[in-house]
């Protein structure tokens, strides 16, 4: 139809998608003709929970969502939206009688894109939709993009790392102490870049759900203890202290991934220990569960930046220091609650850091490997 032939020129599909959330038949009704006369397929629900199954079920491509509903608000149907991998991306715009400046404030934080406020107009009610369709399918292209970039960086950059690797292993190469300890940072800068790209291509990978497990049995210490092996000597005089079980600690989880984790934590807990500084590996135990922390006497963290740092690109900026590269904590979260398993930080400032995760043991992990591809982390 002409009213929808300008979102067709930036977005394969014929008809976008959009789920309407509202307990109002009429409300209902004249969202729905509105759409429909403009091109748009619709579905309609009456319920949070309905809402919930209903993205699930068929991602839509943008949702319009009322605030006032039984049992579960518009509030927190968003919010339970933007904890799952899956469906964080979906834009939604809330439509709703409450006109107060708190009721839009808490909308947005709760992730919503726009706010329509009741009575609404029909015409700016498909303004803001399809402005917010644009903007989805431009953000897709750009992730894209950025996606097929990265991947191609992947290939030279490994080739890189393994020739450094090569290098730094001869011993009888005639190369200067100073040498040797230039081959060994280039070799660490290598590794830690090529860290950072294999995380942006399993972010996406894992927000999508595309991205499969290899559940295998292993040896928790002992892959430690190899990713202890991999960053020696450590740089400025740090000292790196784990405290190993006593007997080996074995779980079922994708090694590739947990090293990987454990990578993140350590690499961080080194960058940011001021040089002479400690940093504590810890394992504990239970029955059910194997928690592994992370302890470093860097400069800390705010107790508010605590779950933004684990967010997509999420940083913490002062005068002083970062923290984050933007995605790597974001990896290890995603890589953890794939397991079945939590991930978070204690910390406050001046007192250093402490990460942890915590993974199930062996019989709740072969129960959630049988999902066999990585759900929404949540």
């Amino acid at each position: 139809m002409k009213d929808i032939s300008e979102y067709q020129r930036i977005n394969t599909k014929t008809s976008p998608n959009i789920l309407i959330v509202d307990d109002t038949p009429a409300n209902v009704l004249l969202l729905e003709k509105m759409l429909s006369e403009r091109g748009y397929k619709t579905r309609s629900v009456i319920s949070g929970k309905l809402a919930l199954q209903a993205a699930r079920a068929e991602q839509p491509d943008l949702i319009l969502l009322d605030i006032n509903m039984p049992e579960m608000n518009g509030y927190q149907v968003c919010e339970q939206l933007k904890s799952d991998a899956s469906l964080r991306d979906i834009p939604v715009i809330f439509i709703s009688a409450l006109d107060g400046t708190i009721d839009k404030v808490k909308a947005f934080n709760a992730g919503g894109v726009d706010y329509v406020t009741k009575p609404f107009q029909c015409e700016e009610v498909y303004a803001r939709v399809l402005t917010h369709l644009k903007l989805r399918r431009l953000e897709k292209l750009r992730d894209d993009l950025g996606y097929m970039i990265i991947h191609d960086l992947r290939s030279p950059m490994t080739v890189i790392f393994g020739l450094l690797q090569v290098l730094e292993g001869k011993k009888d190469q005639q190369l200067s102490t100073l040498d040797q300890e230039l081959v060994t940072l280039a070799r660490r800068s290598s590794e830690e870049l090529l860290n950072m790209i294999s995380s942006i291509l399993d972010v996406s990978k894992m927000g999508a759900g595309e991205m499969k497990l290899n559940h295998d049995s292993c040896d928790l210490d002992a892959i430690i203890r190899d990713v202890l092996a991999t960053n020696k000597p450590f740089p400025e005089n740090r000292t790196v202290m784990f405290t190993a079980p006593e007997s080996s600690l074995n779980i079922t989880a994708d090694i590739v991934l947990i090293r990987r984790v454990l990578q993140n934590l350590l690499g961080n807990a080194i960058k940011y220990t001021r040089p002479g500084g400690d940093i504590r590996i810890f394992i504990t135990s239970s029955s059910s569960e194997v928690r592994v922390a992370v302890t470093d006497t860097g400069p800390g963290i705010a107790p508010r930046y605590h779950r933004r740092i684990f967010e997509k690109f999420g940083q913490v900026d002062n005068s002083k220091y970062r923290v984050g590269s933007g995605l790597g904590l974001t990896f290890c979260k995603m890589a953890v609650e794939a397991h079945g398993g939590r991930i978070g930080v204690e910390s406050e400032l001046g007192k250093g850091s402490t990460f942890w995760f915590v993974l199930p043991r062996p019989n709740a992990a072969l129960e959630h490997a049988e999902k066999d591809q990585c759900p929404p982390t949540g």
